[in-house]
């Protein structure tokens, strides 16, 4: 899984949280139903951005089917998104995934620029781009768009030079989240919509082309790879004024658009953008709650009850965690808990850069994340 917006179990309410997951395992078993298990490794953290969207527009209440145990989830159960909203993030995943490896394979960036690896890749690419398409003509959305438009990358990235804007280089991703969520609009059946989504979309790829920017800049200053930041000259400093802005810029655009319930949507495009960037920038312009604080709530947070081995038995704690370990809970469990104490531990593979969740000043009234969460607003 990848993309730049990834919420812990701290930023979101409970019930934000529990929503979030059905959107990501919704769009994971979409990929898997239509198109194979092989399709379920784009599932995209900012893909299922587009099926909220779709569902936060909706005019009847979410629907949600049962889906069966996965290590992901620590083995259980749960209830996942389904519907056109949940195709549209796929057909965007596989799409925008078709794209990214043939742009690796055209650099002869890393492990898929090897020879016989490249030509592997490209099958693969070419498959995901041909299911994509077939997903997205099922809703009405040609991937085609997407596709398009960064395939312009390459020239686009040969056209700039010192002292050109660097948003000429992140122009091609931003006409790709535009469309993509321009059509959220569309799918929800409320067309007055598309015009602000297109906006946010759009501004959205900004930020997500300068986030990936920041973050890869001392690798491609190392490896002699392309930068649009080295390759304009844009400093770090004007980077994340256009970063600010932008999300300034969506915040502005969800409020033109008209939600049924936009909390979710709110606290991933407004809350968790500002997360995304203030990770980039290492919080250099942002503010942090500090670490003492943070595990202090942590601490205060209320987890699901959980039956522990008996104080003293070792071979129920070492049984448990051998299943906990053989289930992937270990790693990918948030929170699993200790086999042996019962506490609630992260998992290994989980980041988490757990900071204040209500630091969206005047642009709302804070209902998307204060219920239940690790701020203090009241």
């Amino acid at each position: 899984m990848f993309g730049i917006i990834r919420p812990c179990r701290h930023r979101l309410s409970p019930s934000l949280r529990t929503s979030w997951m059905a959107h990501l395992c919704g769009l994971c078993l979409a990929l898997r139903d239509d198109h194979g298990q092989l399709a379920r490794t784009v599932t995209n953290y900012d893909g299922l951005v587009v099926s909220a969207l779709v569902e936060a527009q909706s005019p009847t209440a979410a629907t949600r089917r049962t889906a069966g145990p996965c290590p992901l989830r620590g083995m259980r159960s749960a209830p996942v998104a389904q519907g056109d909203g949940a195709r549209l993030a796929a057909a965007v995943s596989l799409a925008l995934a078709a794209a990214k490896i043939n742009d690796h394979v055209a650099d002869r960036d890393g492990l898929l620029g090897r020879r016989g690896v490249s030509s592997a890749a490209r099958l693969v690419a070419g498959r995901w781009a041909r299911q994509g398409a077939r997903t997205g003509e099922s809703i009405g959305f040609d991937t085609a768009v997407l596709l398009d438009a960064v395939a312009q990358q390459p020239e686009v990235e040969s056209s700039v030079g010192r002292g050109s804007s660097v948003l000429l280089a992140t122009a091609p991703t931003e006409e790709a989240t535009a469309a993509a969520f321009a059509h959220a609009a569309v799918v929800a059946g409320i067309p007055s919509n598309t015009r602000p989504l297109a906006e946010a979309g759009r501004l959205f790829g900004r930020i997500a082309h300068l986030v990936d920017a920041v973050e890869d800049l001392s690798e491609d200053l190392a490896t002699g790879a392309w930068n649009p930041l080295s390759a304009t000259g844009t400093s770090l400093e004007e980077a994340r004024r256009l970063c600010d802005d932008a999300v300034f810029g969506v915040r502005l655009a969800l409020k033109e658009a008209e939600f049924t319930d936009g909390k979710l949507v709110h606290a991933l495009l407004a809350h968790e953008l500002d997360h995304a960037i203030q990770r980039a920038f290492g919080d250099v312009h942002g503010h942090q709650t500090p670490p003492k604080e943070r595990r202090k709530r942590r601490k205060q947070h209320t987890y699901e009850p959980y039956r522990r081995p008996r104080s003293g038995s070792a071979f129920a704690g070492c049984a448990l965690a051998l299943g906990m370990f053989c289930t992937c809970q270990f790693c990918c469990r948030d929170p699993y808990h200790d086999p042996w104490t019962g506490e609630p531990r992260q998992g290994w593979c989980v980041g988490c850069d757990c900071g204040s969740c209500c630091e969206c000043g005047d642009c709302c009234d804070c209902d998307c994340c204060c219920d239940g969460c690790c701020c203090d607003c009241g």
